[in-house]
C-alpha cells in the first residue's frame, strides 16, 4: 500500500434521527463517496470510534456493509482499506443508472406539470448560481436534486433507491469529474435540453436527451485515471 494509506483521517460527522450502526455507515459512505476518504486509504476501527464518539462495535458493523458494497475492502495482514475506483465497476453503476433513469424520464415527460416545470427550473438557476461561485459541492447536491426529481416525476418512488443504492462507485467518479475545466456549464446545457424535452411532453427526445447526459459521466474517467492513477488498482481485474 502506498503513502495514501496513512493519511490523516478528515472530520466525518454522524447524522441524527438514524439508529447508531446505520449513522456510521451512512457517514462513511457519505465520506467514501466524496473522495474525502480517498481511494486506498486506511480505516482504522478505533480511529473511526474516538472521532465519531463511539464503540467499536458500530464502526464495525458499518464496515461491514460498506465490504458487502464493494467500498472497502479487506487485505490479510494488512487492514481495511477504502476501495479503489475500478472501472468494471463504475461501468456497472452506469448500466443501472441509465437504465432506470431512462425508462423514469419517459413516464416523467407524460407527467410533468406546470409545477413540476417550475421546480426544475429553480434548480436549473441554483446549479448556475452554484458555478458561477464556483461551489462544487453545491452543484453536485442540485445535480443529484435535479435527477431525484425525475424519477419522482415516474410515480414509482423505488426508482431512486434503487439507483442510488447501484451508483456509489459512479458517484466517486461524478466527484472529481467536476473539477474538469467546463464540465459545470455542460452539465447544465445538457440539464436544459432534458427539461426543453419533459416540458415538449415529448419522451422519445427525453430519452434521447438523458441517455447522452448520463453518458458524458464517463468521459473524465480517462483523465482522472491518468492524473491519479494511485486511486486505481495497479492491475485492473
Amino acid at each position: 500500500m502506498d503513502h495514501i494509506a496513512n493519511q490523516p483521517l478528515p472530520t466525518i460527522r454522524r447524522r441524527s434521527g438514524l439508529s447508531t450502526p446505520t449513522q456510521i455507515y451512512v457517514a462513511l459512505r457519505d465520506a467514501i463517496v466524496r473522495v474525502d476518504l480517498a481511494p486506498g486509504r486506511q480505516l482504522s476501527e478505533n480511529e473511526l470510534a474516538g472521532q465519531m464518539g463511539v464503540s467499536r462495535t458500530p464502526v464495525r458493523e458499518a464496515l461491514a456493509r460498506l465490504r458487502d458494497e464493494r467500498l472497502v475492502e479487506v487485505v490479510p495482514q494488512l487492514g481495511t482499506f477504502v476501495a479503489r475506483i475500478i472501472p468494471a465497476a463504475v461501468a456497472d453503476a452506469q448500466f443501472v443508472r441509465e437504465a432506470l433513469e431512462c425508462a423514469a424520464i419517459r413516464l416523467a415527460a407524460e407527467n410533468a406539470g406546470a409545477d413540476d416545470l417550475r421546480g426544475l427550473e429553480e434548480n436549473l438557476r441554483g446549479q448556475e448560481r452554484a458555478r458561477d461561485d464556483g461551489d462544487r459541492e453545491v452543484f453536485y447536491l442540485l445535480d443529484d436534486a435535479f435527477h431525484k426529481a425525475i424519477c419522482d416525476l415516474s410515480r414509482h418512488p423505488t426508482v431512486w433507491l434503487v439507483s442510488q443504492r447501484a451508483k456509489s462507485h459512479l458517484n466517486r467518479v461524478r466527484r472529481l469529474s467536476l473539477e474538469a475545466e467546463g464540465y459545470l456549464p455542460e452539465m447544465i446545457e445538457e440539464h436544459r435540453e432534458v427539461v426543453a424535452a419533459i416540458a415538449a411532453h415529448d419522451p422519445d427526445r427525453a430519452e434521447l436527451a438523458l441517455r447522452y447526459h448520463l453518458r458524458q459521466a464517463l468521459r473524465e474517467l480517462p483523465r482522472i485515471r491518468a492524473e491519479r492513477p494511485d486511486f486505481f488498482p495497479q492491475e485492473l481485474p
